[in-house]
């Protein structure tokens, strides 16, 4: 018999048993792995969205599939029915299987349509970041080469100012226009008189859609994910879901925190709540009018905003079950405040969630143990394994085929490099324990965690380089009250030259999203390097923030993101 999921008002507890449909028959997850992973040939019907949604309209065609902010509500049916019909709106703009089809939308039904529709036909889904503007902007379309555009109208005068492979851009609820001499703008509501009845016959480890990584190493990879990666993210993070359970999604879709529980809704039949973006002051409001039972999660400074804000006796008594998410001393806070439980695990875009975390061996600060069908390995620059309690890099390798992403698009030596001796690099240093617990330790790769996104230091460097009295940059993460990192720069300044720390943000605040534009600056005469002029970032971190260093917030300016009506 499965635990039956119970709110808990003396302590967090964390589940242990969850169940998962698959080809119709409940499976029920054994007590040491919380996330038990069916091993035999997936089915179009159980890992292929097009094909999961024609079963749904099938097996419940009434029951609610979507709740958006504005009340809107879809039924399985009427999702696929928008689907077929907004496929065949594509169609006549001659996009085709294996078409790469960039969406840059916010969350609600036309990023929904567009998505579902793309994959009806076998396009792959690429949706974009909201804040992306300039060498950024230009630097992803490139990557995917592609023709065609879905895009929200106050974003679309962006592409004025770059070189891109866009012909097409589909404005959705915009007006008709051209962008240069080249890209024709034509205005659409998705609508369309037809549809495609029938979904390209697509498999399992056919490409689904394109997550851009944030850049970690340089510029921002495509990781080009297969239908089953996206269905294992979902079971590996929301394995609890039933058909009986509502998801309020308010992560973006340009996000794996996005298109992950929205998978997990899909494979499970359940009905997903659709917010554009994460409010503090909306959250426990739009669980109740979607009576949610959990949520995408709680990443970043999520918890903090939660636990730091007033308790209001309403809420206490809701709807929630389980949430995944980190779990730190704000979530497990939030959690026994309001009575739902958590659960957590470790997992990258080109992954499917390999390291969970159970009850029964639950570390202080450790990031789980492998799932059922996952193998890792901490291993040395050789790729030779570690002994207990020594650092290196954390490998993994699941069981099941194309449960990992296809690679990185267009970038072959990228997709070696990471994959090479048969094993995912994760590029994250950790330690493994006796007992066969993994604690993260630091990052190869050079990176900055803020606000639920990894910010590439050597993009934001790039940037801070373009200003004119700046010489040298090294940008590090700085650990901040509401969790993840907040972003230093260092900067020498040239010859002759002063640098003043609210110029420099002002000239980045519009080269760059929100997120990346670095709260402290400081001067210094020289960067610290070794002997042999290699940068030592590491000491301008740990010597953090110091008197000289100039604080963005303290002088008033705070980045939000993008919002669109």
């Amino acid at each position: 018999m499965v635990k039956e999921v119970k709110a808990n008002t003396d302590a967090v507890e964390f589940t242990n048993f969850h169940q998962l449909q698959i080809d119709e028959a409940r499976v029920y997850m054994n007590t040491a792995h919380p996330y038990w992973f069916d091993t035999s040939r997936p089915t179009q019907e159980n890992s292929v969205l097009p094909f999961m949604l024609e079963r749904n309209a099938a097996n419940a065609p009434d029951n609610v599939c979507c709740r958006f902010a504005d009340g809107t509500i879809w039924t399985h049916q009427e999702t696929l029915n928008k689907t077929r019909q907004t496929a065949a709106l594509f169609e006549s703009f001659d996009i085709k299987r294996g078409d790469y089809v960039l969406a840059w939308l916010p969350n609600g039904p036309a990023v929904i349509r567009t998505w579902f529709a793309l994959n009806y036909l076998g396009a792959i889904f690429v949706p974009l970041n909201l804040d992306y503007r300039g060498r950024m902007l230009e630097h992803v379309i490139r990557e995917t080469k592609g023709t065609v555009m879905v895009a929200h109208p106050e974003l679309i005068d962006r592409l004025a100012d770059i070189e891109t492979s866009l012909d097409t851009v589909l404005s959705v609820g915009g007006e008709d226009g051209i962008i240069g001499e080249k890209i024709k703008v034509s205005a659409t509501h998705l609508e369309f008189d037809g549809e495609v009845s029938t979904p390209a016959d697509m498999q399992p480890w056919d490409p689904q859609m394109v997550i851009f990584t944030s850049g970690t190493t340089g510029p921002s990879k495509g990781v080009l994910c297969p239908y089953l990666q996206q269905v294992s993210v979902g079971k590996g993070a929301y394995g609890y879901m039933t058909s009986d359970d509502c998801i309020l999604i308010d992560l973006p879709m340009f996000h794996v925190g996005g298109v992950s529980p929205t998978m997990a809704a899909i494979t499970n039949g359940a009905t997903m709540a659709l917010y554009d973006g994460f409010s503090t002051e909306k959250f426990w409001k739009r669980v109740k009018e979607s009576n949610a039972t959990t949520t995408s999660g709680l990443i970043g400074s999520m918890a903090a905003f939660l636990a730091n804000a007033p308790v209001e006796q309403e809420n206490v008594d809701n709807s929630l079950k389980i949430i995944n998410g980190i779990l730190n001393d704000q979530a497990i806070e939030v959690a026994k405040r309001y009575n739902f439980r958590l659960c957590s695990g470790f997992n990258m875009s080109e992954l499917s969630v390999p390291l969970v975390i159970t009850t029964e061996d639950r570390v202080a600060g450790s990031m789980g143990t492998p799932r059922t069908g996952c193998q890792c390995r901490v291993v040395d620059e050789h790729d030779y394994e570690c002994v207990p309690g020594e650092v290196g890099e954390l490998l993994v390798r699941m069981d099941q085929p194309w449960e990992t992403c296809l690679g990185y698009l267009n970038r072959p030596d990228a997709t070696a490099t990471a994959w090479r001796n048969g094993w995912f690099h994760t590029g994250d240093l950790v330690r493994k324990d006796e007992d066969g617990n993994y604690f993260f330790v630091d990052r190869l790769k050079d990176a900055v965690r803020r606000r639920g996104e990894n910010v590439s230091s050597l993009e934001v460097e790039s940037e801070v380089l373009g200003y004119k009295s700046v010489a040298e940059a090294a940008v590090v993460g700085i650990p901040s009250e509401l969790g993840d990192e907040d972003i230093l720069v260092a900067v020498v300044a040239k010859p002759g030259e002063e640098i003043d720390g609210k110029s420099l943000i002002d000239y980045l605040i519009p080269l760059m999203p929100h997120y990346m534009v670095p709260r402290f600056v400081r001067v210094l005469d020289q960067l610290p390097k070794t002997p042999t002029n290699k940068l030592m970032k590491f000491a301008i971190r740990d010597e953090g923030i110091t008197a000289d260093t100039w604080d963005a917030e303290a002088a008033g300016i705070r980045l939000k993101k993008t919002r669109l009506s």
